[in-house]
């Protein structure tokens, strides 16, 4: 008998499965239609500067929905409920856009810009430029509320955008695959050397931003 009820058990599998994955599946697809909406604005930010200025403020955007295995990973660290409820409550960074800059005062004023945006609502911002973390991380993370417009209904939904330096981003791909090395004897030692690096990398963004404006103050002296 018990042999029959699985049988008829995995014979409806399927089914619970598709069932139970769809609500999954439109939370990803909305997601990622959030990306797009988000990953617009910035082109056309960066279309204008191009135009207004003479140069490109982005090097480069990347994007990226976190992948399940992520997701439940996260829910489970944070204590929270493995559902689809609690991962639109829960997290904020299942979509998320990387924008590599070439400047840090490009940063600040794309990021201005973007959130001043009458449908964009800024809902966290963690400003890790001017205060890094511990190990020497530097960021600017906001936390953005995006209406995305679908067949039936108009979504609220949110996304992570984080701005970087080419130079903050070298070294937090870096720090990112050293962190994971495992029986390291001398992890202090590297930790320090780490903080150090990001230093040495902040002072140099510095420089690179002073040169820049001496070139455009001698640009507008010598029209």
């Amino acid at each position: 008998m018990e042999l029959d009820y699985d049988a008829k058990m995995l014979s409806i599998q399927p089914e619970i499965i598709i069932r139970e994955a769809k609500p999954f599946m439109e939370l990803m697809m909305e997601c990622k239609c959030a990306l797009m909406e988000v990953e617009t604005k910035l082109n056309v930010l960066n279309a204008e500067f191009a135009l207004k200025y003479n140069r490109n403020p982005f090097e480069s955007i990347k994007s990226r929905i976190k992948s399940p295995m992520s997701i439940v990973e996260k829910l489970k660290r944070k204590g929270y409920p493995l559902t689809v409820e609690s991962m639109e409550r829960n997290l904020f960074d299942i979509a998320g856009i990387r924008v590599i800059c070439s400047f840090v005062d490009d940063i600040y004023a794309i990021a201005a810009l973007l959130v001043q945006q009458d449908d964009i609502t800024l809902l966290e911002a963690k400003d890790y430029i001017k205060s890094p973390k511990e190990n020497g991380y530097r960021s600017l993370h906001l936390i953005l509320e995006v209406p995305v417009f679908l067949a039936e209904k108009k979504k609220p939904m949110k996304v992570e955008v984080q701005f970087r330096t080419i130079a903050m981003d070298f070294w937090a791909s870096l720090e990112h695959k050293l962190k994971y090395k495992k029986d390291i004897s001398d992890a202090k030692e590297i930790f320090e050397e780490l903080q150090e690096c990001a230093d040495i990398i902040s002072n140099m963004d510095l420089r690179m931003q002073e040169i820049r404006n001496r070139i455009e103050e001698r640009e507008d002296t010598n029209p």
